[in-house]
């Protein structure tokens, strides 16, 4: 910048330079008008060119000034690099990047050394590629902290990228996965909201924790027996059997006991837990054990193609004795195509299956008040069971269709994404209830047996009944 055009408390500062130029540029153009006035004033017409070559000057004079004024207030030209004011420099920092300003919900989480400016650092990082921090929550740690964020990043700017500029702030193991308009809801409103979930039912006590703690395997095995069947259940009783009442947390395991002395697991092989993490888990399963056993009393009137009216409603332990006497009332054959082992041990089974701190279960019941089908929506981990036990006398009237149905729509509520019933490639009824919902069905046979998997990306679930006539449906409220 020159020394014409610097500038000092917002006023111009001339130098002595400028002044000695502009009064030798004045004398001499004195001296010229006085000799070229002498020249002509003495010629013919010299008085008037002398007055035309004024009006020329004063014109020329005029036009100067106006093209100066209207050149001052253009704006500035496009190779400009001078300083901006403070409005424009931050408008151009916070343009959105791509051609549409496109942008992206990420959720990242970092740890930072525990001391002033760590977390100034970070969010001067990620001011600078254009990041937009809509949430924060801190997770102190005995060294450092983890901060996580929910973020709106330009859609150009990529997760490589975005890691790279959080460790050049100093944030260490780095994790990001992409949002949605979900984790837009604040924390403890969303607590708040899996705390109601689960007092009002048992079962819900596994899917609020996997939406408190994100993509985990929860696991929970009884105390009494470990030998419940499961596909891939291949261990027994361990050192689990020795977690405290307040849990053990380990890296990216937690361990929690529960109410009936079942021991919860919870797995999140890519992310450690955070001792805040443990708490909010142990929070929620101590108001599952001080609330108790509990199901929704709703229940749904079925009048079926016959005529004979059934009525669908939640069960639990409390229907463990009529369960039981439906077992001595069916065939071995049918409790064989239910269970696949040995047929004695088949009521050692039912008190786990009647639990809702191991999934859902639906009774078909008569006017009667007899038990005569029961379906069970089982948490398998990060998977989840379908199984259905009909009484001989009341199979091939739909009533297996109608409990499919409602199962894989709790399902669908409960966010999972595929739902497997493990059967018998003998059992037609199992294989036509499965194909009567309308979804993509995956066929595997392991060791024998045939696993179909449903996956729950339909928008609707129909409900099969037999010979095309329509269940007629009435809900109740006990």
């Amino acid at each position: 910048m020159s020394d014409v055009t610097r500038t000092k408390h917002g006023r111009p500062v001339h130098h002595w330079r400028r002044d000695v130029v502009e009064l030798a540029a004045l004398f001499t153009a004195v001296a010229v008008a006085d000799a070229v006035a002498n020249t002509i004033g003495h010629g013919p017409g010299g008085p008037t060119l002398l007055v035309i070559s004024a009006v020329v000057l004063v014109a020329t004079a005029g036009f100067h000034i106006w093209w100066a004024r209207r050149h001052n207030h253009a704006p500035p030209p496009a190779h400009d690099t001078g300083p901006r004011p403070p409005a424009a420099a931050d408008k151009a920092g916070t343009a959105p990047a791509g051609p549409a300003g496109a942008t992206t919900l990420w959720r990242m989480r970092t740890t930072v050394r525990d001391e002033p400016g760590s977390l100034a650092a970070l969010c001067v990082a990620l001011a600078d590629r254009g990041v937009d921090i809509l949430s924060l929550q801190a997770h102190p740690l005995a060294e450092g902290t983890v901060d996580e964020f929910l973020l709106r990043v330009p859609e150009a700017l990529s997760a490589a990228e975005l890691t790279r500029s959080i460790a050049g702030a100093g944030g260490t193991g780095t994790w990001l996965e992409r949002a949605d308009a979900h984790d837009l809801v604040d924390a403890p409103t969303r607590i708040l909201g899996l705390a109601t979930r689960t007092a009002l039912d048992a079962a819900e006590l596994p899917l609020a924790l996997r939406q408190l703690l994100g993509r985990c395997t929860i696991r929970s095995l009884p105390a009494a027996s470990r030998s419940v069947p499961r596909r891939d259940e291949t261990t027994s009783a361990t050192a689990e059997d020795m977690v405290p009442v307040d849990g053990v947390l380990d890296g990216t395991v937690l361990r929690l006991r529960g109410p009936d002395g079942e021991v919860i697991t919870v797995e999140r092989p890519y992310l450690p837990f955070t001792p805040t993490e443990f708490a909010r888990a142990r929070a929620l399963v101590e108001l599952d054990t001080r609330l108790g056993p509990r199901v929704p009393r709703s229940q749904d009137v079925l009048t079926l193609p016959e005529g004979n009216s059934i009525t669908l409603r939640r069960a639990d332990t409390a229907d463990l004795d009529a369960a039981k006497a439906m077992h001595d009332r069916c065939s071995r054959r049918t409790l064989s195509m239910r269970y696949h082992g040995p047929v004695r041990d088949a009521d050692r089974y039912l008190g786990h299956l009647l639990s809702p701190r191991f999934g859902r279960t639906l009774a078909v019941q008569t006017a009667s008040g007899r038990i005569v089908g029961i379906g069970h929506l089982l948490w398998d981990g990060d998977e989840t069971e379908i199984a259905l036990l009909v009484e001989d006398e009341w199979q091939r009237r739909g009533i297996g269709g109608q409990l499919l149905g409602r199962l894989v729509a709790m399902a669908v509520e409960a966010g999972c994404e595929s739902v497997y019933a493990v059967t018998q490639a003998s059992n037609t009824g199992m294989v036509a209830a499965m194909r009567g919902l309308g979804l993509p069905l995956d066929y595997q046979i392991e060791e024998g047996t045939l696993v179909i998997t449903a996956r729950l990306d339909a928008t609707t679930v129909s409900s099969p009944s037999r010979g095309g006539h329509a269940v007629r449906q009435q809900r109740a409220e006990r």
